[in-house]
């Protein structure tokens, strides 16, 4: 098995890095335990930095027919992320490549930079059908590397161009760089945006998703963001019980107060390699409860770690599932949320013009 450790490492979420061999890949093994042993050999490890491989993808639309996900085209423009939510679900994406869904997951990440130039190409088949892409449904598109690879960027200058539908989910307040660009699709209802607030604790939040922005960072972004004009949600996924539970209340009035038009939530999910994770981050965050959230997590997902099955995996089920349940429908009702959803407009998409997507639409029509 690959090395793990179990000791936290500053500025990161997960406390192990090792592969499952779940895709039947080569696992990597440690020669003994000398690994273990270099820290007392040598001192201290270096911190761990993050590097970014560029991937060279053949198509950036990415489609689904899930039942109870709410879009059926994505885009992302990275893999892994550095943000290091310990409880992402787009961890084991990671296993696939031979890297680990531990600390590999938020140090060694894939920019696609020619995004935006697929996009414009696929926006111009002739047999495109035209439905909202939603940004940030697999790891976040304005994590810190967004700063300088300026992928998200492009690919919504592209869209806004085209006055195509765009959902985007984020936890970062960097989007409010692009805040042109979202301002003028939401003029024509072409966008809305989902900012996740997990906890209002700084200190929950460093170890939860430690290089994600601020807690008051998102509900300032929520503020500004809804002032330009762009409809809000404020998603306080994941629920964790015994973590952040008993800021349900507190998290749904103050992006309300912010203006959110509207607060959704999932309790917690913990598929394939991201369970083991969770509970390493347990053991060494939260010692005194950790057999606790376990108990309870199982106990909504029908006493497994994780339930895989559609609808019920984003609602939970059992008492402790209606138990959050309420309290939030509550909270939502006492902040003036209606349940609405915020939907965006179809009907204005114009295919990208220009010679180049002339020669795109010359070399489809051979190829036929």
């Amino acid at each position: 098995m690959f090395y793990s450790r179990m000791a936290n490492e500053k500025g990161r979420g997960a406390t192990r890095n090792e592969t499952s061999g779940r895709f039947h890949l080569p696992v990597r093994e440690a020669d003994g335990d000398w690994l273990d042993a270099l820290p007392a050999i040598d001192g201290p490890a270096p911190r761990r930095r993050t590097s970014v491989t560029v991937e060279q993808a053949r198509r950036i639309i990415t489609r689904n027919n899930s039942p109870d996900i709410g879009f059926s085209q994505s885009i992302n423009a990275y893999r892994g992320c550095e943000h290091g939510c310990i409880y992402c679900f787009a961890r084991p994406t990671h296993a696939y490549h031979d890297l680990s869904p531990g600390l590999d997951f938020e140090t060694r990440l894939f920019a696609k930079p020619d995004a935006a130039k697929l996009l414009r190409a696929e926006l111009s088949r002739s047999n495109y059908a035209v439905a909202p892409i939603a940004m940030g449904t697999n790891t976040d598109p304005y994590q810190p590397i967004e700063k300088d690879w300026r992928i998200t960027r492009q690919c919504l200058e592209v869209l806004a161009e085209c006055r195509h539908p765009v959902f985007i989910t984020t936890k970062s307040n960097r989007i409010l760089r692009d805040i042109d660009l979202l301002a003028d699709m939401a003029r024509d209802r072409l966008v809305s945006v989902a900012i996740s607030v997990t906890s209002l604790d700084p200190a929950v939040a460093r170890t939860l998703e430690p290089r994600a922005p601020h807690p008051l960072r998102r509900i300032e972004a929520i503020r500004q963001l809804a002032e330009a004009g762009i409809p809000i949600l404020a998603s306080l996924s994941p629920i964790i019980p015994a973590i952040t539970d008993h800021e349900i209340e507190a998290i749904v009035e103050r992006v309300s107060q912010a203006g959110a038009r509207e607060a959704s939530y999932i309790p917690i999910r913990l598929p394939h390699e991201v369970a083991p994770l969770f509970r390493a981050w347990l053991d060494v965050h939260y010692p005194d409860r950790a057999a606790k959230v376990m108990s309870i997590i199982r106990d909504m997902r029908g006493g497994r770690d994780n339930d895989p099955n559609f609808t019920t995996r984003m609602r939970g089920q059992g008492v402790w599932a209606d138990l959050i349940r309420a309290r939030f429908v509550k909270a939502r009702k006492r902040a003036g949320f209606t349940g609405d959803r915020l939907m965006v407009r179809t009907d204005l998409f114009r295919p990208p013009e220009g010679p180049q997507m002339r020669l795109f639409q010359i070399l489809e029509e051979q190829e036929r």
